[in-house]
């Protein structure tokens, strides 16, 4: 442990009932850790074996207490006086039920302060452990000083919702912190890559599309301007900062304004993909928005959007024919430029495209698809760490320092730290591959991947199927009248050109199956050659394949031309392809007959897969997995791949617990990139949050009693009972008895919610029960479901709302359905110009109109917030009884008899029966309950006459309608 660690650990056993010897003995519960904090505490108590409490009775290492562990084991542990981790919601309901005795506590311990709030159930647990045990100490943790700044007074509130006095911080800057983690600093590298052409376009596209929505933004005048950089934008937060504006008039928003809050979002996501993906994926990424988006994008309109589609698609391919080349695709400008081997002559026959070079493509209209594929500027660079990393070793071998190598202290484990499993799994394959193949496997899986949107989009149109004849195995199908007349638009051309390519690829995978079945499609092939498809070709040959296998068969073509491409290097750096499926092999830049070489057009800083070199092993870890590997495997080298400031304090701290160990650390940034940007932002941020805590802590004031308790929430409970004290006078000096304390019984599941805690705070007795029918139980009569809106939409699609409402309305004689709203968002579901005047099957309030015109006994709550809730709950139980949780607790459940007893409305439902009157002719919602109440049994019913149907019913129509509907003859079989 650390200089700094100990003194912070002083200071709070130095506190009152900090936990010192003076403080009284318990059992400490620990709440809201996440699993890697448990892990990490776990950890590092198991690896100080000689950690040892003050006292005796608690266990060093915690605990944990699970959800379905038994009550009475529950109560056993929680009076053991050791240490556990426990869930809120279940420390909260056996601490209502007495389950958890508060005065056999010595204290909490909460984790992941930034994420309370006053409804919390922390903040709940503090305070029903604070009304009975007022020695228990509380001690709250948090590593994010970002959102303890965030809105007002956040911190000073949080210690009022806590009970806590003293605010302790501890940042990175401090004199002991700095001085402790700088005792033996590792070897840092920073090491600066120079991003591609296209990339940099890319990037400025991003920015400028961004900015030009942020000025959309600050037109409606809703949000604070301050807020409103590109630099913020870069973060997740922001989001949050908007939306924390946003969301008390979403309502009144119009479309574009929402859009434009969207549309953010994902630029900000195009922004940290660009620096994390390799250029096929990122492609595919953008091709997925185009088809999502759509119209709706606003960003997709900006003078500079355009340009993220071009420099994307330049990355991975070009487009070329005839006299003009077509950078990137569709809808880019158009350079004339001469191309190699327009100086053939067309007298020979065929177009001069006939024979394509390797890695072009081309139909015969003289388009032709060249392969590009620029891999990731970071790969190469990764590459040469690791090779050089491998020669010192392997020098530290040869000159005599193996004792160096081999000792406790330097395991020689190579840590590289991604962003998140994808990237992960990605360099791994990158490691063992090389680039040009990992790339060559993205490019035809985003090939097929559009043969396979294709068919979903020709699955819903009528489709000619393919003449007798023809097939894929050369990619040629006959061509429709009109189909060659003329040349298409640019995006028809381009599309055609990727539907060949990805025709050649299913080629590949089954010209060997098929050329062993029939040696007559196999010299079919050689005649016609390879690499010439007419306009509309294409897409006949990839509709052929989709009819035939459909997806299954894509993956296994896919899994084939897996193990069918093996990379071969040259000596100019060009790697060609070689198929050993059958065919010859072809690694020079000649044109060939027999299989297809694709050419790339490597970049200057572009690394080529034919790489001899040997290289260490690697431990691959994403820093999204919250894992705490450090001290685990205590890796000699570090390269952050990404980088992360929270995971530069880890290794500070690694480092630090670890003084004699040799660490060595590689960043790699991307030059002038929001990346590197975006990690500089953190730092500031960071320290501009502690500084803003430390002057809020020299003006912040903490409300105590005489004791020197601070008052908390607990401060609207006491305040309360002092009116009701005074009010003794006015009721007639006491003779007058006082109001009865008010229950409300609480569905075990409600407190995932903040309901019950808002209720506990108005000075209600809250009774957790799992109850079979309802929420919340106010009174013997009133039923309460609640709902949140997004649970409310949820409930619909599921049909678990009907089912609820049906058995409340069987039980209880007022059944109650409450719509809560959130405090900070609107209190709509849609603006009014959004309501139709027609009932639609999709729409909320249509929906909500047929609940109610099918059970009319129910009744509809709105409610604005929690705490407005709370209030409804008090009006609703005034001049009601109490009710009662034995009886509450056997609604809905019934007994060995199958009999439902002590049920509220003290009847019994034969629902089947009820259901089958509903659908007899003539009998309606308006006069079925009569019909029930005229006759015991459907077969008294049935031989009533007319005239008691029509009085019953309310009309002779529908009368006659089930008379001669139950009088009606059944056709017999003879």
């Amino acid at each position: 442990m650390l200089p700094f660690q100990e003194q912070i650990i002083a200071e709070l056993l130095d506190e009152p009932g900090g936990g010192s010897s003076s403080s009284p003995r318990g059992t400490l519960l620990i709440l809201s850790a996440s699993e890697f904090q448990k892990s990490s505490v776990l950890q590092c108590l198991r690896r100080s074996p000689d950690l040892q409490s003050t006292h005796g009775a608690l266990s060093p290492v915690p605990a944990e207490i699970p959800g379905d562990l038994p009550s009475h084991h529950r109560s056993s542990r929680y009076t053991s006086g050791a240490a556990f981790f426990v869930s809120p919601r279940i420390l909260i309901a056996d601490l209502l039920t007495s389950r958890c005795p508060p005065s056999a506590l010595a204290g909490l311990i909460i984790f992941n302060a930034h994420q309370l709030a006053d409804t919390s159930t922390e903040s709940f647990i503090v305070r029903v452990v604070r009304s009975a045990n007022r020695n228990a100490y509380v001690r709250a943790f948090t590593d994010s000083p970002q959102a303890m700044v965030a809105g007002f007074a956040k911190a000073e509130r949080t210690m009022r919702w806590l009970g806590v006095r003293r605010l302790h911080l501890w940042p990175r800057f401090q004199v002991q912190v700095s001085s402790d983690l700088e005792v033996s600093p590792p070897e840092v590298v920073d090491v600066r890559v120079p991003m591609t052409g296209a990339m940099r376009g890319i990037q400025g596209a991003i920015l400028g599309a961004m900015d030009a929505c942020l000025k959309e933004l600050r037109l409606t005048n809703k949000v604070d301007v301050e807020d409103l950089t590109v630099e913020n934008g870069l973060f997740k937060s922001f989001d949050e900062i908007v939306r924390r504006q946003l969301d008390p008039i979403w309502h009144t928003l119009g479309m574009k304004t929402k859009q434009l809050v969207a549309d953010l979002r994902t630029l900000r996501k195009l922004a940290d993909y660009l620096v994390r993906y390799d250029a096929v994926t990122y492609l595919k990424y953008l091709d997925t928005l185009r088809v999502s988006e759509g119209v709706r994008s606003v960003w997709i309109f900006a003078d500079s959007s355009h340009k993220i589609f071009e420099f994307a698609k330049r990355r991975v391919y070009q487009v070329v024919r005839e006299g003009l080349k077509l950078i990137g695709g569709a809808g880019i400008g158009i350079k004339r430029k001469r191309q190699k081997g327009d100086n053939r002559e067309e007298s020979a026959g065929g177009s001069p495209f006939s024979k394509i070079g390797n890695g072009e493509r081309g139909i015969d209209i003289g388009v032709v698809l060249k392969e590009v594929l620029e891999q990731a500027p970071k790969w190469r660079v990764l590459r040469e760490l690791l090779e050089e990393i491998e020669e010192e070793r392997q020098k530290n071998v040869f000159s005599g320092d193996a004792k160096l190598e081999n000792s406790n202290d330097n395991s020689g484990i190579i840590l590289v730290a991604c962003k998140d499993e994808r990237s992960c799994m990605q360099l791994e394959e990158f490691i063992e591959k090389g680039s040009q193949k990992v790339t060559q496997e993205e490019w035809k899986k985003y090939l097929l991947d559009k043969v396979e949107s294709l068919g979903l989009r020709k699955k819903n149109k009528k489709m000619s199927q393919a003449p007798e004849g023809f097939g894929v195995l050369n990619a040629e199908t006959p061509v429709g009248r009109g189909e060659n007349t003329g040349f298409n638009s640019i995006s028809q051309l381009e599309n055609d050109a990727l539907l060949t390519a990805a025709s050649e690829i299913i080629n590949s995978a089954e010209v060997k199956a098929v050329s062993e079945s029939t040696s007559d499609a196999h010299a079919e092939t050689k005649r016609h050659g390879k690499g010439k498809v007419g306009k509309g070709k294409a897409r006949r040959c990839v509709e052929a394949v989709l009819m035939s296998g459909g997806k299954n068969k894509i993956n296994k073509i896919m899994d084939a031309t897996k193990s069918k491409v093996e990379v071969k290097s040259t000596l100019h750096g060009e790697c060609g392809v070689v198929d050993v499926g059958g065919l010859e092999e072809s690694t020079d830049d000649g044109p060939s007959s027999e299989t297809v070489a694709h050419k790339h057009n490597l970049l200057p800083d572009q690394t080529v897969c034919s790489v001899n070199k040997p290289l260490p092993p690697v431990q691959l870890y994403a820093l999204e997995s919250g894992q705490n590997i450090l001290d685990s495997l205590k890796p000699s080298v570090i390269i952050v791949y990404h980088p992360d400031v929270r995971f530069v304090r880890e290794i500070e701290v690694y480092k630090a617990e670890n003084p004699s160990k040799e660490l060595k650390i590689y960043f790699l940034f991307y030059e002038d990139s929001t990346e590197a940007q975006k990690f500089e932002a953190s730092i500031r941020r960071e320290n501009a949050a502690f500084e803003s805590l430390i002057r809020q802590k020299s003006l912040m004031m903490i409300p105590v009693d005489r004791d020197g308790h601070s008052f908390g929430l607990s401060a609207t409970k006491e305040s309360q009972s002092l009116v009701s004290q005074n009010a003794i006078t006015r009721k007639a000096g006491g003779r007058i008895a006082s109001e009865k304390e008010m229950q409300v019984i609480v569905d075990m599941r409600e407190f995932m919610s903040s309901l019950p805690n808002v209720l506990h705070l108005r000075g209600m007795r809250v009774i957790p029960l799992t109850l079979e029918v309802g929420d919340y139980i106010l009174s013997p009569s009133i039923c309460v479901e609640r709902k949140s809106v997004m649970d409310l939409f949820q409930s619909f699609t599921s049909g678990r709302l009907y089912n609820q409402v049906e058995t409340m309305v069987r039980y209880y004689e007022i059944p109650v359905l409450l719509i809560e709203f959130s405090q900070d968002k609107s209190f709509s579901f849609q603006s009014a110009s959004d309501i139709g005047g027609d009932v639609s099957p999709t729409n909320i309030i249509s929906k909500l109109s047929l609940l109610v015109l099918h059970f009319p006994r129910l009744r509809l709550v709105w409610s604005r917030s929690v705490h407005a809730t709370a209030e409804i709950f008090a009006s609703l139980k005034a001049n009601q009884d109490e009710p009662d949780e034995t009886k509450a607790a056997r609604v809905g459940v019934p007994s060995h008899d199958g009999i439902i007893e002590n049920d509220a409305r003290a009847e019994n439902y034969n629902t089947s029966a009820i259901e089958f009157l509903r659908r007899l002719p003539g009998v309606t919602d308006s006069n079925y309950r009569a019909l029930m109440d005229g006759c015991r049994s459907l077969a008294e019913l049935a031989l009533l006459p007319t005239e008691r149907l029509a009085k019953l019913m309310g009309g002779q129509k529908a009368a006659r309608t089930l008379r001669e509907f139950l009088d009606a003859k059944c056709p017999t079989m003879l």
